[in-house]
């Protein structure tokens, strides 16, 4: 793609100024030369600053569904209701000792009602709900509710979360709040955010320092129970301070941002990039409700066509998803391409088909490529850690440092293990102090885990590319590294569209293999068949079987080495599984939690003697 085609980049960015410090040991530290400016008190400052400046912007905005219209809150209406509920919030005695939680999804009263206890420094938590609306022994709900002793607990209503708030009543203390005014066993959020306005609020708004805990955020919780990582004010305005000094063209148009989005506010992608963005920068944001989920995703493309957003937010399968669509419907694609400032891809690196796919529709639409960028962090960095405010050349780029924040790539066999140090990054797990001793090394460097390469070693300016987990890589039988970041997305592009993720396996052996969760609407498409049709034999069917030999010999033409391929396939009938961490909210898939609760499926994967797969899994692309 030249140049002329890939946009400017100048009238979106700042340039990337990126310098590295090569140490004796072989460490390597890079930063941005540009320094970190003075960020805000808290996130309260920023509400409070649109409400005075610009208080009839619309703030948040949700719909029941895709026909119906839009409700609103503006910037002066939610700094009303945000007092009130702070009013209730004090008076109820909440604090770090007994934060607000939230058990539901995204919503304008989830905001709120989070934004209140905020507002006056009690710190709240929001859990996935599918703790509590998936789980079937709420073992991870229970755990956490024990860890926080919460003083409140939302839901947006209580007959869906009965089971759940039943599982963890004896666990607690905590009045249950409803966002549904008829439930009679809960306290109504409108009756909260109504109560007057007392004094008490500006007391402790004013006593807000930036060490405030802001709130906790769990991980997922592969294995174990889930870790409280502790958020403060600090971490979540210095994040978004640094994003201003990237992403340039915010300040060239303040109040103009409009966002569009569904990624869930109990992880830091969603809560503190996304939403938090849109506070900082008075923007707008409506509240996506579709995913990118078979059965959902018409609903988020509804919702693109009624609200069109200054940048488009999404997970690789949501790219995937959105590129059928747009091919499908030419008004939605001019309006998409001529629109939107650019696309983000959060969370894996899209896989390079999509990344192409993407390029050429946007050419074709309109001349030239809608700019893609990325970044990179966790939830422990708030989550911002690298953007990659530049555009580049191919999928996968995590970009640079941000200003105030530094990386420290320590080699680690054939890789460079990346650890991280700055104000966005927090100061441990909520009362579990080894553990967060733990995760920090001599020189307070967080210990993300992640590996990382350069785009280019003399460059550091042209960005790293994530190079996966530490913990994830393994040795064949024959001494080579099989990379399992860098294998999986390719596998997802070589076994397109009917892979929706993989799990690489092999440890141990001589080969690499696959367990795949299938794409099933686009295996039973592929097979021709109904969708009355059952799994099993969608995915026993010929054209299936035949199409993933095909994806993995494809593959072994990329990847020639015995660690760039897999021999074999096995696709999964049964979904991730929330409760044995094998997913979370935003498709993530935990390879070693797939890999130990699936013990028995790796072992029918390795197992040549054995007749079913022989008689059903050859086909596959493995060997006799």
């Amino acid at each position: 793609m030249t140049t002329a085609l890939r946009g400017d980049a100048a009238s979106l960015f700042a340039t990337p100024k990126t310098v590295a410090e090569h140490r004796a040991d072989g460490s390597i530290v890079l930063r941005s030369s540009e320094p970190l400016r003075d960020s805000a008190r808290c996130i309260g400052d920023w509400l409070e600053q649109w409400a005075r400046q610009a208080p009839d912007t619309i703030f948040l905005a949700e719909r029941g569904n895709a026909e119906a219209p839009w409700t609103t809150v503006t910037y002066a209406q939610a700094l009303r209701r945000v007092r009130g509920a702070a009013s209730w919030i004090l008076a109820q005695g909440l604090g770090a000792e007994r934060p607000l939680v939230i058990l539901s999804d995204n919503s304008i009263d989830h905001a709120l009602l989070a934004l209140a206890a905020q507002h006056v420094g009690v710190p709240s938590a929001a859990i996935s709900p599918a703790y509590s609306l998936m789980s079937k022994d709420f073992d991870k709900l229970k755990s956490m509710i024990t860890l926080l002793q919460p003083g409140a607990i939302y839901v947006f209503a209580t007959r869906p979360y009965a089971a759940a708030l039943a599982a963890i009543k004896p666990l607690h203390r905590a009045e249950i709040i409803s966002g549904n005014a008829d439930d009679a066993d809960a306290l109504a959020f409108r009756t909260i955010a109504a109560t007057p306005e007392t004094s008490g609020v500006a007391t402790a708004f004013a006593a807000v320092t930036p060490d405030t805990i802001a709130k906790f955020l769990f991980t997922s919780g592969s294995t174990g129970t889930p870790k409280a990582v502790v958020n403060t004010q600090r971490m979540l305005t210095s994040s978004q301070q640094a994003k201003a000094q990237t992403w340039t063209f915010l300040a060239q148009s303040p109040g103009e941002l409009v966002i569009l989005d569904w990624l869930p506010w109990s992880h830091t992608f969603g809560a503190n990039h996304n939403f938090n963005l849109v506070l900082r920068n008075g923007g707008s944001l409506y509240i996506d409700g579709g995913k990118p989920v078979p059965g959902l995703f018409a609903t988020s493309l509804a919702d693109l066509k009624s609200v069109m957003p200054t940048v488009y937010f999404n997970v690789p399968r949501g790219f995937d998803m959105l590129i059928a669509a747009l091919r499908g419907d030419e008004e939605l694609r001019r309006r998409f391409f001529g629109e939107v400032k650019f696309a983000f891809y959060a969370g894996a690196a899209l896989p390079q088909n999509l990344w192409d796919a993407l390029e050429q529709l946007s050419v074709e639409t309109i001349g030239r490529t809608l700019p893609m960028v990325s970044a990179w962090g966790s939830t422990e960095t708030s989550p911002l850690a690298t953007d990659c405010h530049f555009l580049a050349e191919r999928s996968g780029n995590i970009g640079v440092p941000i200003p105030g924040t530094e990386l420290k790539l320590v080699p680690s066999g054939d890789k460079l293990e990346v650890r991280v140090r700055g104000p966005n990054v927090t100061p441990g797990y909520w009362k579990a102090p080894e553990l967060t001793q733990q995760a920090f090394d001599a020189e307070g460097f967080y210990l993300i885990g992640d590996a990382v390469k350069f785009a280019d070693p003399a460059r550091p300016e042209r960005g790293l590319f994530f190079d996966g987990r530490v913990a994830e890589d393994f040795k064949l039988n024959s001494g080579t590294w099989v990379n399992v970041g860098t294998l999986r997305v390719a596998g997802i592009a070589a076994l397109a569209p009917l892979a929706q993720d993989i799990v690489v396996a092999g440890h141990g052996g001589d080969e690499v293999r696959f367990l795949v969760f299938p794409n099933i609407a686009a295996c039973r498409a592929h097979a021709g068949l109904p969708e009355a049709a059952a799994i099993n034999d969608v995915l026993g069917h010929d054209k299936v079987r035949t199409a993933i030999a095909q994806g993995l010999a494809k593959l072994k033409q990329q990847g020639a080495n015995s660690s760039g391929h897999a021999t074999r396939a096995l696709l999964l009938a049964e979904p991730p599984s929330v409760d044995g961490g094998e997913i979370t909210d935003k498709g993530y898939i935990n390879q070693r939690a797939v890999l130990t609760r699936r013990a028995d499926a790796v072992a029918r994967l390795n197992d040549d003697a054995s007749e079913e797969w022989k008689r059903q899994l050859f086909a596959l692309g493995g060997r006799p």
